[in-house]
């Protein structure tokens, strides 16, 4: 691997299918870009990067992926989190094993992020409250559900929440933080693509571009 976001001399002076990103063919400023896009996902709920897909480990070894909503992201710390229901199958599967991995997609921008790490379930704590204080009252109601995710059903109806009443759910609110450990850019472009890998495990990190 290269050392910290090293990129090799290249000269796209004849290149046609322009414009090109600013950050085309520079390392640091591909993970940039995708730490910037992630924190508008989690703030933006138009953005594309609002929702993503996450694959967990069954304890049965297969594996498992689900759409969920981009809640909050710290750069800083590489961190990403989302909320869930404690009665879900994925924590199930966190509790086995806490590797995940996050994939979202921007179409318009033909942008991937794939990024590894080692998830964390809170279900109490400063934290927990914090996010469950923050939560609107329609975002409430999917934890008032008297039917288990999951749990078959006879009837469907029974998934409509039951009567709200202060913090009617909050047994149920449950927070996950993912520590990312590495993140894989995909830039999809006519004049040539762009893919790099950034191990994020150090104090900083280290990228390296890598076959599209």
């Amino acid at each position: 691997m290269t050392t910290a976001f090293e990129t090799e001399e290249d000269s796209h002076d004849s290149r046609r299918g322009g414009p090109f990103p600013p950050w085309y063919d520079d390392l640091a400023g591909s993970l940039a870009e995708a730490w910037r896009l992630l924190v508008r996902g989690a703030a933006d709920r138009r953005s594309p990067f609002h929702t993503m897909q996450v694959a967990s480990i069954r304890p049965d070894g297969w594996p498992a992926a689900r759409t969920v909503v981009l809640r909050g992201v710290d750069a800083a710390a590489r961190t990403l989190r989302f909320h869930t229901d404690r009665r879900a199958g994925k924590l199930a599967d966190l509790a086995a094993d806490p590797r995940v991995q996050l994939h979202l997609y921007d179409p318009g921008r033909k942008l991937q992020l794939r990024l590894d790490g080692l998830a964390t379930v809170h279900t109490d704590g400063p934290l927990h409250a914090a996010c469950w204080a923050a939560t609107r009252p329609m975002g409430r109601a999917c934890y008032r559900t008297p039917a288990a995710p999951g749990r078959p059903l006879a009837d469907p109806a029974v998934t409509i929440p039951e009567p709200d009443h202060a913090d009617h759910g909050l047994d149920r609110f449950t927070v996950v933080t993912v520590r990312a450990e590495t993140l894989d850019f995909l830039y999809l472009h006519v004049a040539g693509h762009r893919r790099a890998r950034f191990d994020l495990t150090g104090a900083d990190p280290v990228g390296t571009w890598v076959g599209p």
